[in-house]
Order: C-alpha cells, then sequence, then structure tokens
C-alpha cells in the first residue's frame, strides 16, 4: 500500500536528514560521505505524480571524516567549489514505480546539468511532537562522476585507479509540512 503524502509545501529539515554518497576507493573498498549543509522543498499535488521538488547542496560542506581528502574534494580536481559552490536537483516527473517512485530531474554539479532519475520511496507520514505534519522519504541513484566534469584520478601500480567513476547519492530525508 503507497503511503499518501497530504499536499502542500513541504521543507526539508536537515537536522533530520541526509544527504550522503559512496565512491568506490582502490577498486576494492568504498569511500561514504555526506554533505553538512543542504535545503530543499517538496510541492506535493492533489495528485502525487504531479508533485515537484527543488534542492541545494553546499558543496564545500562534503565530509568524509578525513580534512585533507576533504580539502582536496574542495579543489578544482573534484568540486571546485570556489566557482560552484552549490549543486541543484529540480524534478522533472514523478512516475510511479511499483509501490515505490521514480523522481526524474536535472542534477546541476560544477556546472554541469544532466539528467537523473532517483529511486523514491515513501517511507511515512506522521504528526511530530508539535503536532506539524512530518513525512519521511529516502531516495538513491548512481551517477557517473565524470559525466559532470570531475575528472581527477591516479593510476594505480597494479592496474586500474584510485577512485572509481561510479558514485552513489544516498538521500534519507524528513520533510515538514508548511502552514
Amino acid at each position: 500500500m503507497t503511503t499518501k503524502v497530504p499536499a502542500g509545501t513541504w521543507v526539508i529539515d536537515p537536522s533530520h536528514s541526509e544527504v550522503g554518497f559512496t565512491a568506490r576507493h582502490l577498486l576494492v573498498s568504498k569511500v561514504r560521505g555526506f554533505f553538512e549543509k543542504f535545503s530543499g522543498t517538496i510541492t506535493v499535488a492533489d495528485e502525487f505524480t504531479s508533485s515537484k521538488v527543488e534542492a541545494t547542496i553546499d558543496a564545500a560542506s562534503v565530509n568524509t571524516r578525513d580534512e585533507n581528502r576533504d580539502n582536496h574534494i574542495r579543489t578544482n580536481d573534484f568540486f571546485g567549489v570556489e566557482e560552484f559552490p552549490t549543486w541543484k536537483f529540480s524534478s522533472t516527473g514523478l512516475r510511479s514505480q511499483g509501490s515505490d517512485y521514480a523522481l526524474d530531474g536535472n542534477l546541476t554539479i560544477k556546472g554541469v546539468t544532466k539528467p537523473i532519475t532517483l529511486a523514491l520511496e515513501v517511507l511515512g507520514v506522521t504528526k511530530n511532537p508539535y503536532g506539524v505534519n512530518t513525512a519521511s522519504f529516502s531516495a538513491n541513484t548512481k551517477v557517473n562522476r565524470k559525466d559532470f566534469g570531475i575528472e581527477w584520478n591516479a593510476p594505480l601500480e597494479a592496474g586500474g585507479f584510485l577512485v572509481g567513476d561510479d558514485v552513489t547519492l544516498n538521500l534519507e530525508l524528513e520533510a515538514s509540512l508548511q502552514a
């Protein structure tokens, strides 16, 4: 059964949400990171598949729990945060996919905009202790970082490269309905 999300404007609550990513390292392991600063709105329509999402991520807020790596990621080798301080997502469509959804949209990273599709699950809707309607969503997709101009890499002695091209984006979002 699909959870009904009431129509209206929902604002993402960054203190109860996470925007993270996973990338291959050394071909054999995964490095995880997240962004500390992001915002967004979900405009839910009466017909849920007509809903819209707009979101912004502060690229400089990247955190992989390694200050040296984070500082490198902020440079032009990766995110180029001085010239491209924010990432943006704007939905272009939402369609049912079994009991879940596929959220289509345009993702802009480092000045490059590409279409992506997020696998979206509505986790539930409830009232928080203050009486505010709160909804939770989980979404993920895989992107090729080179599609967004993030090309830096280092060859490994045994073959292959230090950083994998595919990056999985993972979102765990909680949003509150605005009055």
